[in-house]
């Protein structure tokens, strides 16, 4: 499930390193812009951290870390704590066994082509005060890395009186689906909008032969984490990020 959702949010550059896979986009979302422990290491996590930092420090960003509770590297805990690194973002990573004819789609779902998608997901997602040169950088950002992913991709979004006011995509690898990008807009919450984007999301990748369900929800988004449990998803394992002070 790692490989997979490491998979489904390429990064425009990788770099494997001793069982690390170090990920760099530009510094859009951290996902994408952090070293993640995937496999066992053979050197110490000193050495390695250290240069770590030079090569992200070359673009421009902070050094970060994320950290699974399903990779042993108590080592490298310690050693990111005594340079200082924070622990922040704690997520949890959702699952659940899908079925075919489970469910029984509702509300005004469209799949809808990738830049359809784009406009929508900035329009429900943009930050306050965001300035419209750096608006434009993060949508191209993220353009480019939808248009990487390699895995079977399905963009929906639901539609209430003729505006979109929820979206979200699935990403299908072999029998494993993962859920990104899952928004509704502050306005149009509460209404069962966002169980009927999961749902049918759900629906259409176990068409395309998906057997297994995933997503990744931060611990203090306790309203997503109601749906998505009364949706029967359950925890299967956390992360967490280090993250370096610049410079």
């Amino acid at each position: 499930m790692e490989e997979a959702s490491l998979n489904a949010w390429p990064a425009l550059h990788q770099v494997m390193l001793d069982g690390w896979v170090l990920r760099f986009s530009r510094g859009f979302t951290k996902r994408a812009n952090s070293v993640t422990p995937l496999y066992a290491a053979a050197q110490h996590p000193a050495e390695k951290v250290r240069y770590c930092e030079e090569l992200y420090a070359r673009e421009g960003l902070s050094t970060v870390f994320r950290m699974t509770t399903v990779s042993e590297e108590g080592v490298l805990d310690d050693v990111l704590a005594d340079r200082g690194y924070a622990s922040i973002d704690r997520t949890q990573v959702l699952h659940r066994p899908l079925a075919t004819g489970e469910f029984d789609p509702a509300g005004t779902f469209s799949v809808v082509p990738a830049a359809s998608f784009l406009a929508t997901y900035a329009s429900l997602q943009a930050p306050p005060g965001i300035d419209e040169r750096a608006a434009r950088t993060a949508s191209e950002l993220h353009r480019v890395i939808l248009r990487a992913i390699r895995g079977e991709t399905v963009f929906g979004s639901i539609v209430e009186g003729g505006e979109p006011v929820a979206c979200g995509m699935a990403v299908v690898e072999r029998e494993l689906v993962g859920l990104f990008d899952v928004v509704v807009h502050p306005g149009c919450r509460r209404r069962g909008h966002g169980r009927a984007l999961v749902e049918n999301l759900l629906d259409r990748a176990v068409k395309m032969g998906a057997r297994n369900a995933y997503l990744q929800v931060l611990n203090d988004n306790s309203a997503a984490r109601s749906l998505y449990e009364a949706l029967g998803f359950e925890r299967l394992y956390e992360y967490r990020y280090r993250i370096s002070k610049r410079g």
